[in-house]
């Protein structure tokens, strides 16, 4: 049984540590509400370039259509590009992530495709390395920038374009988190390059003219709508940790005070016993007189 110093000090250690996940707590949720701002304010603008995209697609086929559209003409060589966090404390998102990612590639391997991962951020690496060694590609280091945007959204867009264009890969799919409240970020999988076809007819704005022509127009577009994909999933992952850190960091100071309860009872009641010890020993000693 433990003593009373000893339980003295896991209660004062307990409280340090609520101290610490409360004082996170508050932080993300002071962060959350501008992270959870920006990842919807861009939705809008991806959810209109994706129908203008699928609009120009509809009327650009074969020979005209350039390689971002077309493809290679082959799908052998996948590349899944998994958006993770740089820092932990925050539940099971990286693990989500990483699951859906890893089943996502067990899929492809049973379908006798080759698969390579493209790691943003690092929390992701360690257990992909462990399942995925020899297929790990490129690290995107997001850890000395304090929130990643834009600019680094055209860089990892323009390294995969680069990628793509030198034939290192046939199709690429974005793993990341869909923020929709601080108890649920839905781990997605988006195809980026190349750059899905329209499912239907419907989903084309045929009653448009393009100025100039739609091949033009496409050469523009299309590394700008990669870069939109990314940047939307970097926002997304950055409201998805807000939340998910505010979450759990809310379930330790909980449980770290339910924790402290139950030491202090114990306490009590040690105390309450060496007390009780104590005065049937002087008793029984002023009887033994």
């Amino acid at each position: 049984m433990a003593s009373l110093k000893e339980l003295k000090d896991r209660i004062g250690s307990v409280k340090s540590t609520q101290k610490i996940t409360k004082a996170k707590q508050m932080v993300a949720a002071a962060k959350l509400r501008k992270a959870q701002a920006a990842a919807e304010a861009a939705r809008p603008y991806a959810e209109r370039l994706a129908s203008v995209m699928a609009a120009l697609a509809s009327k650009v086929s074969g020979d005209d259509a350039p390689k971002l559209l077309a493809g290679t003409g082959s799908d052998k060589r996948h590349l899944l590009v998994v958006v993770n966090t740089d820092k932990g404390l925050c539940g099971g998102l990286n693990a989500n992530l990483v699951r859906a990612a890893a089943n996502k590639a067990r899929e492809l391997q049973a379908a006798g495709k080759d698969v390579e991962f493209y790691l943003v951020g690092k929390k992701g690496r360690a257990p992909l390395k462990r399942n995925f060694p020899n297929q790990i590609g490129t690290h995107f280091d997001t850890s000395d920038v304090r929130y990643p945007g834009f600019e680094e959204a055209a860089k990892i867009a323009e390294e995969l374009v680069e990628m793509y264009d030198g034939g290192k890969f046939d199709v690429a799919h974005l793993v990341y988190p869909t923020f929709k409240s601080a108890l649920a970020q839905d781990p997605t999988i988006d195809q980026i390059i190349p750059v899905p076809a329209p499912a239907s007819a419907a989903d084309s704005d045929a009653v448009v003219e393009y100025e100039p022509g739609e091949e033009e127009i496409l050469e523009e577009l299309l590394p700008r709508y990669v870069k939109t994909q990314i940047f939307g999933a970097l926002l997304e992952i950055a409201a998805s940790e807000q939340g998910a850190s505010m979450t759990a960091m809310d379930n330790a100071t909980r449980n770290a005070g339910d924790l402290i309860n139950k030491l202090t009872i114990q306490y009590n009641r040690s105390r309450q016993a060496a007390i009780t010890t104590e005065l049937i020993e002087i008793i029984a000693g002023a009887e033994a007189l």
